[in-house]
């Protein structure tokens, strides 16, 4: 899902970060980006035929031994924010949702997959339970501590550009010389790169202030 979304990402450069997390991504595109002249029905079917070709293309990179049995497909919508706050709430509800689905699954399925209860026993002991009640079942019974689950589960996944430093390896031949010689090659190229950190706290705002910046 996250090298689909980094590809989308490369594909369509308006886009400033994107966060992801289980089936979906979220894509924000500049404030005063005028691709496709503002066109909505242009920006989703670009981003999602992109989505979707993407995850077929990269399948066997990730799934070598397993087949894709159907053809995948991805639904999309386009929603005009009014204010740089209405976009970080939406991106930090969708982290919320994010903690929220994935500390219920690891309950879920250490219940059903540990303690042997079936999925309809595990979803009834754990109807009406908070999150402080769902730690200590992972605590107590399983000795798991919340807080030690990878940060990508936990927090999803963040892509922003950074400028990263790939090194190659050249082979450089000079006129008067009959064998060239390698010479190893540093070149800084900006890509979207994944993080898995909070955006919900202003921290990450204030380290990335050219993600909201008023000229983008």
């Amino acid at each position: 899902m996250t090298k689909c979304a980094q590809t989308v990402m490369e594909e369509l450069e308006d886009i400033v970060i994107a966060y992801g997390q289980s089936d979906e991504y979220s894509f924000v595109f500049k404030r005063k980006s005028n691709w496709f002249k503002r066109r909505a029905s242009k920006f989703m079917t670009h981003v999602v035929s992109q989505f979707a070709s993407s995850y077929v293309f990269y399948w066997r990179d990730y799934f070598e031994d397993q087949p894709l049995l159907y053809p995948p497909g991805f639904d999309g919508r386009v929603v005009v924010y009014p204010s740089n706050q209405t976009l970080k709430d939406y991106l930090s509800w969708r982290q919320a949702d994010c903690h929220i689905n994935n500390l219920y699954n690891t309950v879920f399925w250490a219940l059903v997959q540990q303690s042997g209860l079936t999925p309809i026993q595990a979803q009834e002991r754990l109807q009406g339970t908070l999150t402080a009640d769902k730690n200590e079942i992972l605590f107590s019974e399983f000795n798991i501590n919340y807080n030690n689950e990878p940060l990508m589960y936990r927090k999803g996944t963040v892509l922003i550009w950074q400028k990263v430093d790939e090194v190659t390896t050249k082979e450089v031949r000079l006129p008067a010389e009959m064998e060239g010689k390698k010479m190893v090659v540093t070149r800084t190229r900006t890509k979207a790169v994944p993080l898995h950190c909070d955006i919900i706290g202003d921290a990450f705002w204030k380290e990335h202030p050219e993600i909201l910046d008023e000229d983008s």
